[in-house]
């Protein structure tokens, strides 16, 4: 099981396809305040709906509550376009922690800065921003899940009977 950590997360949208990751693979949502939406935000439920039911969702008054509950000083990695790696060189492990900052700023520098060694970057074409949040985790999380073999995930994916 993995976590996934969104800190002051402002787009419904996201945070709902975010929240239906997390639960089709069986990983927590750790979400920051302060959110950028109301959590029965009519978008949110939306993006998630027929999942909200499976997901384990936590939440935290400040980036340092959570960090001060769970940071051993191996089990986060931060994701930014300015990583000092790239995600797929990392040796994810169980129970890590993935932690993405907000859509209009990421994470916070100094925060970078003093985790920069754990600090994660998806690769992508000079001059662009960066990725939407929501694809950034699924591609993350799924590197994640693949390095330890899909471990409690059903192989064969969802069985909807048809023989084609």
């Amino acid at each position: 099981m993995f976590n996934i950590v969104l800190v002051e997360p402002e787009i419904p949208q996201n945070t709902g396809n975010i929240s239906r990751t997390c639960a089709a693979t069986n990983s927590v949502l750790h979400l920051v305040r302060p959110l950028g939406f109301e959590i029965s935000d009519r978008t949110l439920k939306r993006a998630g709906l027929d999942y909200w039911q499976y997901l384990d969702v936590r939440y935290y008054d400040s980036f340092q509550e959570l960090l001060d509950k769970y940071y051993d000083g191996s089990n986060f990695y931060f994701m930014s376009t300015k990583g000092a790696k790239v995600y797929s060189d990392a040796q994810f492990k169980d129970g890590d922690f993935l932690v993405f900052g907000k859509e209009s700023h990421g994470l916070p520098e100094p925060l970078l800065e003093k985790h920069y060694d754990e600090t994660l970057r998806i690769p992508m074409w000079q001059n662009l921003r960066s990725l939407n949040l929501s694809n950034s985790v699924a591609l993350t999380l799924y590197e994640a899940l693949r390095q330890n073999g899909f471990e409690g995930l059903n192989p064969e994916g969802h069985l909807t009977g048809r023989k084609d």
